[in-house]
């Protein structure tokens, strides 16, 4: 069996959606903003499912699918705050979370991922990540300090379509940067000490992050 012919039989079996979120994925997909592909849904909905984060941040809310999709199974006593930059797409964020009954659990801010993320002081259980690619490793830090012990960091599209393999030099040069950024995140994340990560080869790529507590307050409690 093919490769392709795999991925198709496996996203055939996977449980739709709500018909909001159905309705809303057919409609972005027509008019060309980025949904968060079919294994990366699933994963999204085992991980809300499996933990009920009580306290999830989005970076990267386009029209607002995904952060509705994980407030959906993560339950209504869940808060999930979003950020997103581009202008054009966050009044149509509000107004699908207002379509979606979901207005009161989410809270969007606008604005620059960066900026926002380093005046944030909360502490979250979940962090996913989805926005500009070549940012994930400035916006590391910021998530790092944010997310609780214990918590999950999941970032998508990580592979870059398989880019991710090839050497610097035999990618367009447009894409070079988002490349060597995106392969020093990946490095990051798996040699990172406070973290245990894993890479999933669904969708488009994805890391699933464990925050791991501080090795030096684990010794000092066995002491």
């Amino acid at each position: 069996m093919s490769h392709d012919r795999m991925l198709t039989f496996i996203d055939s079996l996977y449980a739709g959606n709500s018909p909001f979120l159905e309705e809303l994925e057919k409609k972005a997909l027509e008019e060309g903003v980025p949904i968060i592909k079919k294994p990366t849904q699933a994963l999204l909905r085992f991980f809300m499912e499996k933990d009920q984060p009580k306290n999830i941040l989005e970076v990267g809310c386009a029209v607002g699918f995904s952060a509705i999709l994980m407030c959906e199974y993560a339950g209504r006593d869940c808060r999930l705050t979003t950020i997103e930059k581009f202008e054009k797409r966050i009044p149509l964020a509000i107004e699908n979370f207002k379509k979606s009954g979901m207005e009161k659990q989410i809270t969007l801010l606008e604005g620059d991922a960066t900026e926002i993320l380093a005046a944030l002081d909360a502490s979250y259980d979940f962090i996913f990540m989805d926005a500009a690619k070549a940012q994930y490793i400035r916006f590391l830090p910021d998530v790092l300090r944010l997310l609780k012990e214990g918590g999950t960091l999941l970032s998508d599209n990580v592979l870059q379509e398989g880019e991710i393999l090839e050497s610097r030099y035999a990618v367009t040069r447009r894409n070079r940067t988002i490349h060597s950024r995106m392969r020093e995140y990946l490095y990051e994340i798996t040699h990172n000490e406070l973290l245990e990560t894993v890479i999933l080869p669904i969708g488009d790529g994805v890391t699933v992050s464990v925050k791991k507590g501080n090795k030096n307050d684990k010794q000092q409690e066995k002491a």
